[in-house]
């Protein structure tokens, strides 16, 4: 798998920071890593691999996904950088999770959740998309391996179909996180029928119950074990996932 630039929001801990540590020790690492965060507060772990980073030039941007003003600047930053070649891979990683239920809930919380977590992506994806395009435009089948991909992480917990089946007792906490993941699987889906045609591939994957801040250490899976089969994945990705839905083995997920 031979990326020359990729774009990871919410870099700087957790799955995040964990595709940065292992997408730098790749046999053949990308040239250009664009690593996003939200509190400069957060960078040490990062500014650490980007200081003993040798072959991957790493850039950290300050950027909330919910602020358009910040996406547009980071696209103004990563367009400088990758020019005609564009942005071979898009990983919309950044997320937010409370695990309030109902009656519980506040809109405030709802609202926190959507923007976050649905809203925020789609508008990553709107404004590196013309980026995604260059780099469809500039490779060739001969001499290229990897598609232009956008991996969006999504969540087992936002599937209604796996919901109708297992015990409904344990979905009812996090209901801002469920609907919005929910959410953004409809809305990527959506996209990824629109733009069926331009040579980017789009999939919905969950990385499993991964132990970080936000999944706890109760969770099945070290980060480093989610974030090795994730790279499988992607590695093995095709025209016939372009819009699924699908764990981080590939098995397809019910929406």
């Amino acid at each position: 798998m031979e990326i020359e630039s990729v774009l990871i929001t919410g870099a700087n801990r957790g799955i995040g920071l964990e595709i940065v540590k292992q997408l730098v020790n790749l046999p053949k690492p990308p040239r250009l890593l664009f690593a996003t965060y939200r509190d400069k507060s957060t960078v040490q772990a990062l500014e650490e691999i980007r200081d003993s980073s040798k072959q991957t030039q790493i850039l950290l941007i300050q950027m909330d996904i919910t602020n358009s003003k910040d996406i547009e600047s980071a696209r103004k930053t990563v367009e400088d950088l990758v020019g005609a070649k564009g942005l071979d891979l898009l990983i919309n990683n950044a997320g937010v999770l409370k695990t309030e239920g109902f009656p519980e809930i506040a809109g405030e919380n709802m609202l926190y959740h959507f923007s976050t977590n649905t809203v925020g992506p789609v508008m990553v994806l709107k404004e590196m998309f013309p980026l995604l395009q260059r780099s469809v435009a500039h490779k060739t089948t001969e001499t290229d391996v990897f598609r232009t991909t956008v991996l969006n992480l999504s969540s087992l917990g936002a599937s209604m179909g796996k919901m109708r089946v297992e015990n409904p007792d344990k979905w009812l906490q996090g209901l801002g996180y469920r609907t919005s993941k929910a959410a953004l699987n409809m809305a990527m889906r959506m996209i990824a029928c629109t733009m069926k045609d331009s040579g980017v591939l789009m999939v919905n994957l969950c990385p499993g119950w991964v132990k970080t801040d936000m999944g706890s250490n109760a969770a099945d899976l070290e980060v480093s074990e989610s974030v090795s089969a994730i790279f499988k994945t992607l590695s093995q990705l095709n025209d016939s996932h372009h819009g699924a839905f699908i764990d981080r083995n590939g098995k397809t997920i019910p929406f």
